[in-house]
């Protein structure tokens, strides 16, 4: 009984500190999930004050935070939007992958971590965050612009581009040998493709078995295919949160509006638990030797983002302010590069250091991307005032 108390006290001191963490990131203009980090950091080993009682609910709590995080973005498009999406911006996809892969593969082999920590990282560093992207374009008024839609493209790629690269990561991690892995590759694309001609020709259907008028057994059915999804998904080793995005991918039209609605809440409070759980299980004392690549890796992805959106955004023919914000608009990293780097050191396949790293580099990032798109536009006109007259002279 006093374990139990001891938990729920420890439970209800976490919900509430997220609750105002969250509500100060938001007054101050950036992404709760730097503060969801280091209060991670902060209770956790080496911390201030380790939580002991929480342990068993905290890491279901976050293995759910993942399977909604990517739920609720496979929800957000449908299987035509996808292929379409794939079509005009397969081009930019690759740029975006050689340009933001790559800083993470090249510390990861300086660090001496191996081809798995190289791949870790190269997802780590590629993946830009769906979820601050979207809130800091409705927040900014922009998702009117004619750059939109170049962003959106390229977030669908990349989206694609973790639905082939989870399984395979997965696969390595649990230590598959080479015709192994191919093997797991194999059954991991098969099933993707399957999925997805399934949401593009039966979607409806799919839809219809979920739904209901009724919202407490329309929770429960999403909330229950989710997970049972995502379970089997872990099972065949294509990745349970893979399994959880193709789902949301096959549930469409008013379906997916009305589950979404619904699962906000729940995903926002899982995957808040999910951050705190990725700190908890980093010791703070690890971070201080590698804050010195974090920064160098913020400062040269935030670049490479930036020519990214700017390459793209201007073999669409926008105008070079829309070419601007495109670049910022892709800077910031959040929730998948944590999930990238949990699933590798919860295989324990990786270098104890690579938490840290991805810890203080989404801190980084997760701050960074929401003030360039703030700022761009102001340092783009003052930019723009001092070369004209520079060229007039």
């Amino acid at each position: 009984m006093h374990t139990t108390a001891i938990s729920l006290i420890e439970l209800g001191a976490v919900f509430f500190g997220l609750g105002v963490l969250g509500r100060l990131a938001w007054r101050i203009g950036i992404s709760p999930i730097p503060l969801y980090l280091l209060g991670g950091l902060a209770f956790g080993s080496g911390g201030l004050l380790p939580l002991q009682g929480i342990d068993e609910f905290a890491h279901l709590a976050s293995e759910i935070g993942v399977v909604l995080l990517l739920l609720l973005l496979g929800l957000e498009y449908s299987a035509e939007e996808l292929f379409t999406g794939l079509r005009r911006s397969w081009t930019a996809g690759l740029v975006d992958i050689v340009l933001n892969a790559a800083p993470g593969v090249a510390v990861a082999l300086i660090l001496g971590w191996g081809p798995i920590g190289a791949l870790t990282m190269a997802g780590v560093t590629y993946i830009s965050s769906s979820g601050i992207i979207a809130k800091v374009l409705g927040d900014l008024g922009r998702l009117g612009n004619r750059e939109t839609p170049v962003i959106l493209s390229i977030l669908v790629f990349e989206d694609l581009a973790m639905a082939v690269y989870l399984p395979i990561l997965t696969a390595l991690l649990a230590g598959a040998s080479f015709v192994g892995g191919l093997t797991a590759v194999g059954v991991s694309l098969v099933v993707i493709t399957i999925v997805l001609l399934i949401a593009l020709k039966f979607g409806k259907y799919v839809s219809m078995v979920v739904d209901s008028p009724e919202p407490e057994v329309f929770l429960l059915r999403v909330l229950g295919a989710a997970l049972l999804v995502a379970g089997l998904a872990a099972q065949l080793q294509v990745s349970a949160a893979v399994g959880a995005f193709l789902l949301g991918i096959a549930i469409s039209g008013s379906t997916a509006e009305n589950a979404t609605k619904l699962l906000e809440p729940l995903r926002d409070l899982f995957a808040a638990m999910f951050f705190v759980v990725f700190g908890l299980n980093t010791d703070p004392s690890t971070i201080p030797p590698v804050l010195g690549y974090a920064v160098a890796l913020a400062l040269v992805t935030t670049i490479t983002k930036l020519a990214t959106g700017w390459w793209a955004a201007r073999r669409q023919g926008i105008a070079r302010m829309g070419q601007a914000r495109a670049g910022a608009a892709l800077v910031a990293r959040g929730e998948f590069s944590i999930v990238i780097a949990g699933l590798a050191v919860a295989a324990n396949a990786v270098d104890s250091q690579l938490a840290a790293l991805a810890t203080a580099y989404v801190l980084l990032m997760a701050i960074i991307g929401p003030l360039a798109a703030r700022l761009v536009e102001p340092v783009a006109r003052v930019l723009q005032r001092t070369v004209r007259p520079a060229a007039a002279e």
